[in-house]
């Protein structure tokens, strides 16, 4: 008599592995804050870590090396411009030392972190953001648009700026009734999905001021909700059923009258913040005070969230960082890490996929979205909208040329030195490079000239590393075919 074995889903993340780095790998000594709001407290990218911190008499964070380890000192450098405490931080998706800030103070400030970390306390923005009349909690960066930022205070009130000039170039005021939980923008940045206290997601175009799509109730409980937007345009949220259990939803924008799919977790307290990587359409779900870390894997085939496992430490979490493809090690199939938040601790979780063979593992690394933005600030706002840049990660990722990130460094600073410290910049603080070209090139035909050959030269040497890089994937990849067809020879020869 035989036994048919059940039909296992075949998936090549069934058996991520997730593990904590050594002691002597984290950051010990972290005054982490006890603001109670439900933020990360963590933001991180290939270059740094940064993590709000307690400070006496305002609102500071806490910028270290991504390399950095051991002991924090006391007397540590941190950002500190912020009249009271910060609530989120978020770095640049196109630049890797600015980042953004906001406060209970109602202000959102932009900082440039030198390369290498502080060298002392700052104090000084390149620019700051007036616009919200109560604190403000929430901030998404544009994810393909240049020197675009949203922000969401407890005025119930959404902004989006143009950081290069300071302007507050759109402001949704009446689209939300209570405060708002959650942003997030979706993957070409043409729409924003939101939930708020009212229980009500909500799909908004912010650019027409109009909210597109509403459901209501999209979970019962009143404890605070999240949503993200998925690469295929679905929308996964989490929150509370009306017994306080908790919940993931998975949403189709085209139908909002029922979830695709509702998996409930747990009665714990603590919110679920999920965090989305769009090159394998896994989702990880980080609870507040939870000891634990699931992902999932969400697919076009029923139930759609298919749950993978979960990391368990014995420590609960307050919060979490999660790093872009960009700042991971490829050559150990880690495709994803976390920096956990502790009391006074960060903690690297590396989430790895285990494979045999040393070679780049194609299926597991997909061309990511890479640093350099699809539009400008003033195309996007125009009514343009354009998916990702996508760069591979075959031999790892060597950040390239780029004029546009050297002038979202400049417009910043122009607008911090002609407008005096502590100078409102909710109005234009400088003029658009473009006009600055200009202006010179009028007043000054010969300088004009040079700069224009100099910036084609730029764009030329710009176009050659990029030629460069891809004659070295061509390299690579054939090297790669050719050790695949003599494995396959030797298969087909019965030496294996």
């Amino acid at each position: 008599m035989s036994f048919r074995r059940g039909v296992v889903r075949q998936s090549k993340f069934r058996h991520v592995f997730a593990q904590a780095w050594k002691a002597e790998h984290c950051i010990d000594d972290v005054r982490v804050s006890r603001v109670t709001w439900d933020s990360p407290l963590c933001a991180v990218n290939p270059k740094f870590i940064a993590v709000i911190v307690e400070s006496g008499g305002g609102g500071a964070f806490l910028v270290v090396p991504i390399t950095k380890s051991g002991r924090i000192d006391q007397t540590c450098s941190t950002v500190c411009g912020h009249l009271a405490p910060v609530l989120d931080v978020q770095w640049c998706p196109h630049d890797d030392n600015i980042i953004a800030s906001a406060s209970e103070d109602n202000t959102v400030k932009v900082w440039q972190i030198p390369d290498g970390g502080l060298v002392g306390p700052m104090t000084e923005p390149l620019v700051t953001l007036e616009g919200h009349s109560k604190r403000v909690g929430i901030l998404a960066w544009h994810p393909t648009a240049f020197n675009i930022l949203l922000s969401a205070g407890c005025d119930n009130v959404m902004c989006v700026w143009d950081v290069g000039t300071g302007e507050l170039v759109y402001q949704l005021s009446d689209a939300h009734p209570d405060l708002i939980y959650s942003a997030c923008w979706n993957r070409d940045g043409s729409a924003v999905c939101t939930v708020s206290k009212d229980k009500a997601l909500r799909i908004i175009d912010p650019r027409r001021g109009t909210v597109l799509k509403v459901r209501e109730k999209v979970h019962d409980g009143t404890r605070p909700m999240r949503a993200v937007f998925l690469s295929d345009g679905k929308i996964l949220t989490t929150g509370f059923s009306r017994m306080s259990e908790r919940q993931m939803a998975l949403w189709d924008t085209k139908d909002l009258t029922e979830p695709m799919a509702m998996q409930e977790m747990d009665t714990s307290n603590g919110v679920l913040l999920p965090f989305y990587d769009p090159d394998t359409n896994m989702v990880y779900l980080c609870g507040k005070g939870d000891c634990t870390i699931r992902y999932f894997e969400v697919t076009d085939e029923s139930p759609y969230v298919h749950f993978l496992n979960l990391y368990s430490s014995k420590e609960p979490q307050r919060g979490a960082g999660y790093v872009s493809k960009r700042g991971l090690d490829v050559n150990k199939c880690e495709i994803a890490r976390f920096y956990k938040v502790h009391e006074r601790k960060i903690e690297p979780i590396s989430m790895t996929v285990p494979r045999k063979s040393d070679l780049f593992q194609g299926d597991l690394y997909p061309d990511t979205a890479g640093l350099e933005p699809s539009l400008l600030a003033e195309e996007w706002i125009a009514g343009q909208d354009a998916p990702p840049l996508l760069v591979s990660l075959s031999g790892g990722y060597a950040v390239p040329p780029s004029k546009h990130r050297d002038t979202m460094r400049g417009r910043p600073k122009l607008a911090s030195q002609d407008s005096g410290a502590g100078a409102p910049a909710a109005t234009p603080t400088a003029p658009a490079v473009a006009r600055e070209t200009e202006g010179e090139t009028r007043g000054n035909a010969a300088d004009g000239t040079a700069d224009r050959l100099k910036k084609e030269d730029d764009v030329l040497n710009e176009i050659l590393a990029e030629m460069k890089a891809l004659r070295t994937v061509v390299l690579a990849q054939s090297q790669r075919i050719e050790i695949l067809e003599r494995q396959l020879a030797r298969i087909e020869d019965g030496d294996v």
